[in-house]
């Protein structure tokens, strides 16, 4: 007798494929051989595999979960959240940005957000929310093409400095760099983590400027 199938079990069969060996594994056909089916009993629930991927996409959007009291704090939790489900399924990256998501988890975090907002111009609500995810998709595709690098090398980020630390010495030693080279040598060096939360801090503080100055100029509090 074939085994059961749904839509939620083929998306888990999919996210554990791409989890293991990233996007490239995914496709309808590999989908059916883990699920020890034939392809076209997918068709009955899959359309494509477009639809394939934006189900794993609001898949992974349910583990995205805003949350807090004030519209910081809940972008804050947007931004931390999403980071975090895109290091545990580093595939998400690749798909973040793309098509507007549309799927009911993708909503109720949206609808979350925008609830935090409430206070915020409703002209100014969408691109607060697009700064806020263009710079959580740009840091994560940083951090997990980094990753990758480092997978593929076999070079973590200390072994990458070492190795450029001689260019590097006697470029500066040039003169022709003073700027980059006094940042290079005298800044302090901060981790994933927190270079993440300093910029997402520089991008929350202008919001926050933006949003007062606007409030100040409507004569509001």
């Amino acid at each position: 007798m074939p085994a059961p199938l749904s839509r939620e079990r083929i998306v888990r069969a999919a996210i554990r494929l791409a989890d293991a060996d990233g996007l490239d594994a995914v496709s309808l056909r590999k989908v059916a051989t883990a699920l020890d089916v034939r392809p076209m009993r997918l068709y009955g629930y899959i359309a494509s595999k477009e639809e394939l991927l934006d189900l794993m996409v609001d898949a992974a959007y349910a583990e995205i979960r805003p949350v807090g009291d004030a519209w910081r704090e809940v972008l804050r939790s947007l931004a931390e959240a999403t980071r975090h489900a895109a290091h545990e399924h580093e595939w998400l990256a690749d798909l973040l940005g793309g098509r507007p998501q549309l799927g009911p988890h993708a909503l109720a975090s949206g609808e979350a957000v925008v609830s935090a907002l409430g206070d915020v111009h409703v002209d100014a609500v969408m691109p607060v929310v697009a700064a806020v995810n263009a710079y959580v998709i740009g840091a994560v595709r940083r951090e997990i093409a980094e990753r990758r690098a480092e997978r593929a090398t076999g070079m973590d980020e200390k072994r990458w400095q070492a190795s450029l630390g001689p260019y590097l010495e006697r470029t500066f030693a040039t003169g022709r760099l003073p700027a980059l080279a006094t940042v290079v040598r005298d800044a302090a060096h901060l981790d994933a983590d927190q270079t993440f939360r300093m910029g997402l801090d520089f991008l929350l503080d202008g919001i926050d400027a933006r949003i007062s100055g606007g409030r100040a100029a409507e004569g509001r509090p």
